[in-house]
């Protein structure tokens, strides 16, 4: 039954309670219509789930309330059904990316159409994912939220390993399955340590928890176990390896929703905390930084581009993660002003990042669909073929670099504020680490310049590099469609930030119990330059607008001629002599190179070698963590396991022995009452 705890509009929960049974219903009828009807249904769904849970979150934003529980089951206690603004504004941005991932996926899916099987379970999991991601954002209670985490993670693992035929795609569902699972672990230990102390599974018995004891060591338990999703390091070698391996609409969605459901839970317990921030804000803030320096350099270098972007997603969880380190800084210094900018900036680029990244995968996406290829080494000059698909990737390139008039500008410059403000406001030792981290923040933002700009130029600038064995066309409409949806939200963003940030305000504000009203009063000339770059970003648009137009309406009579790129001199150029993703990074890999592991075989050439032999080049890029810790933990794993091989060696009169031993243990348990 429910039970309504404090608030007597239903109408928000009765939104909930129908998504959910149109859930059910559509997977129940999902494997009984035809090829054609699964991804049409499927994104149908979606849409109506999404604007039923959208209406309330909406609301909660606005000042409203949920709150309800559901009592009756044995097991679990009474589960509370939670909503407040930091979840609505999760919900917000779950929905926003599944909704595009679904339409984005009738178009990529239709060369699957065949496998009636596959496609089923692909579509029939889609929709437990989204359902499972908005009640991790609903339930406050432990053991119920494991199960949802768990339903969350499962369902994604499958649509990971939708190609399962691959032996690649399998290994990276399997990397991912038992990195998740370590990260449960964690989450459980915390959950019960939580519940033993407490005698409660309600989220509430953790702030109850954070009250009456040290901080510290729970707190560090949540973040390790919602780390593991979130892709911090060294939890973050399931990324390069799962992302790659999916359909790209699954990547998008992936990379734009289930890391920041990790930060959702990291999140969730700093609204909890009682003291501890200064230590705890500093820990987060070492470990956002080295993940975000690490992520974009491995993405630099790096040349599958799905790879590239799965890097590019641990760089930005690092950016966010460096807003919740300011933020839990400025709580402990009590400095309200640098709590909002590092919380608001969080806040903001976790919706921000949702929509340029997954903006990006689609495009990718496209790119492989048509090409077949994810080795930007082989591609070039696609621009000419597939020209929409080329200005949405370069827009989604210009917003993840944090270019104005794009959203990810918005939120960078929040947070370049805020370590601005902890350098002025707080003791020398904090000063020095806001300025190591700006210094920091603005290296990840120039070498993430370099990288899109590397991946944009070789994929579709240039001449064909490599014969393709079709010649790529342009997407069809239904999977550019989402792509112009997202732009347009990226756009609305960077022209009207005050609004957004607004929100993000309202949501600290509520989250966390401090005097925020000198903090407004303050905040307020700040909002005024917001306000300004949002109409300069406003003018830059009309200004290209009006740009395009006239020049739409000079050139439209005269004629067009197709000539060849000037070849600097060269009588007759080719193809080879064109820049390729290795040698754009060769530079930034030899100086990251304590960092970014690279693996190339290759005979160097000798002062003595007038007249050198042909030779083979061959390089790839190994995770640092990967390679140095994880791989050499597994040798040692399996070195220690192959010691026990004795115990299973084929014979069939040592397995009788067993049983017998067994049986005999059990028997003299029971004689001397053990058990």
């Amino acid at each position: 039954m429910f039970l309504l705890t404090n608030w007597a509009d239903t109408g928000d929960l009765l939104l909930f309670c129908f998504a959910l049974f149109l859930t059910l219903a559509a997977i129940i009828a999902v494997p009984f219509i035809g090829s054609r009807g699964k991804p049409s249904l499927t994104s149908s769904v979606v849409l109506i789930n999404a604007v039923l849970t959208t209406i309330p979150a909406l609301h909660i934003l606005s000042g409203a309330d949920f709150g309800y529980i559901v009592t009756g089951f044995h097991w679990f206690g009474d589960i509370a059904l939670r909503i407040d603004p930091l979840a609505a504004w999760f919900i917000i941005i779950i929905n926003i990316t599944t909704v595009t991932g679904a339409i984005y996926g009738i178009g990529y899916m239709q060369k699957y159409s065949g496998q009636k099987a596959n496609t089923s379970m692909h579509w029939l999991l889609f929709l437990l994912f989204h359902t499972s991601m908005l009640l991790v954002c609903v339930i406050q209670n432990a053991l119920a939220f494991l199960v949802v985490w768990e339903l969350m993670s499962l369902s994604s693992l499958m649509l990971v390993i939708f190609d399962h035929e691959k032996g690649i795609t399998l290994k990276a569902g399997i990397n991912y399955l038992v990195q998740t699972h370590i990260g449960v672990v964690f989450l459980t230990i915390a959950f019960v340590w939580v519940a033993i102390q407490q005698n409660s599974y309600d989220f509430e018995a953790i702030a109850s928890f954070f009250q009456g004891n040290n901080n510290i060591w729970l707190f560090l338990l949540f973040f390790v176990g919602f780390g593991f999703k979130a892709g911090f390091i060294p939890f973050h070698s399931w990324l390069p390896h799962a992302h790659p391996a999916a359909p790209s609409h699954v990547s998008g969605v992936m990379s734009g929703v289930i890391v920041k459901l990790g930060i959702y839970g990291i999140f969730r317990m700093v609204t909890y905390l009682n003291d501890d921030f200064q230590l705890l804000g500093e820990i987060v803030l070492a470990v956002s930084l080295f993940t975000g320096l690490f992520g974009i350099l491995n993405a630099a270098v790096h040349r599958d581009f799905k790879k590239m972007l799965a890097f590019c997603t641990i760089e930005n969880i690092g950016i966010i993660g460096i807003g919740i380190g300011i933020g839990l800084i400025g709580l402990g210094r009590e400095l309200p002003l640098l709590t909002l900018f590092g919380f608001g900036g969080a806040l903001l680029h976790a919706l921000n990042h949702s929509l340029f990244k997954s903006l990006l995968f689609f495009s990718v996406g496209s790119v492989y669909q048509q090409t077949h290829t994810r080795d930007m080494e082989k591609l070039g000059g696609l621009i000419k073929n597939m020209p929409q698909t080329a200005f949405l990737f370069l827009a989604g390139a210009l917003a993840v670099g944090g270019l104005p008039p794009f959203n990810g500008f918005i939120s960078e410059f929040i947070l370049y504020n805020g370590m601005l403000k902890g350098i002025t406001a707080t003791d020398s030792y904090h000063a020095i680490l806001m300025i190591i981290t700006l210094a920091g923040l603005a290296i990840i933002g120039g070498v993430s310049l370099m990288a899109f700009t590397k991946a944009f130029a070789v994929i579709f600038l240039g001449n064909r590099r490599s014969k393709l064995n079709v010649e790529p066309v342009e997407v069809s409409f239904l999977m550019r469609f989402p792509q112009y949806i997202i732009f347009i939200l990226i756009l609305i963003i960077g022209v009207f930030p005050v609004f957004f940030f607004n929100k993000a305000i309202f949501i600290i504000n509520s989250s966390f119990n401090f005097a925020s009203s000198n903090a407004t009063a303050q905040i307020l000339p700040f909002f005024v330059n917001l306000g300004n770059i949002g109409r300069y970003s406003l003018l830059i648009l009309l200004s290209i607008g009006a740009i395009m137009v006239i020049r739409y309406f000079v050139t439209r009579k005269l004629p067009a001629n197709n000539l060849s790129t000037w070849g600097c001199g060269y009588v007759a150029p080719n193809s080879s002599m064109q820049y390729t993703g290795k040698s754009y990074s060769k530079s930034i890999s030899k100086l990251a190179g304590f960092v970014v592991l690279e693996k190339k075989k290759y005979q160097e050439l000798t002062e003595t070698e007038v007249f050198p032999l042909p030779r083979k080049y061959s390089s790839h890029y190994n995770d640092y963590f990967e390679s140095q810790l994880i791989n050499k933990l597994m040798r040692w794993l399996n070195y220690f396991m192959n010691l026990f091989q004795f115990i299973q060696n084929g014979r069939t009169q040592m397995y009788i022995l067993y049983g017998l031993i067994f049986i005999i243990m059990v028997f003299l348990s029971t004689l001397f009452n053990f058990i």
